[in-house]
């Protein structure tokens, strides 16, 4: 029986050599080791007669035949994975999600998120990056994610993009520092700082610098932080004015810690999506940017 030369476990092994690249990487991924990632790949190749892949120092690269049987490959563990899940069995999915997420999904509802995840696949283990969105797109294209929550362009090719909210910023303060702010909602009064702001990098940081240098507003008192919550943080401590997502500073306004500035000027709302590459992802993957759409849509803005 064929079951008895080719077991998906090989086909896994396979499929993951050539996602990242190396058989180093692949035993990572699956949670075991180098030599039986060989193994599983020279087993297969044995009982098909073929030779997949030619191995280099630090990479792989597939044969035709490799190149036809590794469609073949993704066809069958989709249909595995399938077969368990109509059998409401997706506890025997034993795999790996690579999560990358943004600072503002961290900070808000990647908890319940992931919570909702572990029902649903609760052997499926959750390897979380949270980093800036042009690095998680990075390590996307690069193959080293499955599935990133994050704002901007994708640089993959066949991707799929599943909206998951749009995020506006406003402008936020403790309550003494508002109160000096009164009756002053321009721009140009806000800049006499000191202005709390996300890096360099955000869009927000680059959209409102070049507002400031068109008009010639001062720029001496901007404060770039590289995390958000410490810019919400340093807000809450009356340490200057915060160009902030709603989301981050809602409850922070709820209890009173911050005030919500009027202003005359505020940068282009954060678009999210869910982004994988649907070459590659199982269909868990394409659970979760679904179930990210979901939970998202739930929050209370």
């Amino acid at each position: 029986m064929i079951g008895k030369m080719v077991t998906l476990k090989q086909l896994e092994g396979f499929v993951c050599v050539v996602d990242v690249g190396s058989f180093r990487k692949a035993a990572e991924v699956l949670g075991t080791t180098q030599p039986n990632i060989s193994n599983r790949i020279a087993t297969l190749e044995q009982h098909l007669g073929v030779v997949l892949m030619h191995r280099t120092p630090g990479s792989v690269r597939l044969t035709d035949k490799g190149q036809e049987l590794l469609v073949a490959a993704r066809q069958v563990l989709r249909a595995a994975e399938a077969f368990v899940s109509v059998a409401d069995r997706k506890d025997l999915i034993s795999h790996r999600l690579r999560l990358g997420v943004t600072e503002l999904i961290a900070c808000t509802w990647l908890h319940p998120f992931l919570r909702r995840f572990r029902e649903e696949y609760p052997t499926v283990t959750v390897q979380l990056d949270v980093d800036l969105s042009t690095e998680v797109a990075r390590r996307l294209s690069e193959g080293q994610t499955d599935l990133i929550l994050t704002a901007g362009p994708s640089s993959i090719n066949e991707g799929a993009a599943v909206p998951i909210g749009t995020y506006p910023y406003s402008w936020f303060a403790a309550p003494d520092v508002s109160r000096r702010l009164e009756g002053h909602s321009t721009l140009a009064e806000v800049m006499k700082g000191p202005v709390l702001i996300h890096s360099r990098q955000s869009s927000a940081a680059r959209e409102l610098v070049a507002h400031c240098e068109a008009r010639s507003y001062r720029m001496d008192r901007l404060v770039y932080s590289s995390s958000l919550a410490s810019a919400l943080q340093m807000a809450i401590d009356s340490m200057g004015v915060a160009l902030l997502p709603k989301a981050l500073a809602r409850n922070r306004v709820r209890d009173s810690a911050l005030v919500e500035v009027p202003c005359d000027w505020l940068p282009t709302a954060l678009e999210f999506h869910a982004r994988f590459d649907t070459a590659r992802a199982p269909g868990f993957v394409r659970f979760a940017a679904e179930l990210a759409a979901q939970i998202s849509a739930e929050r209370d803005d």
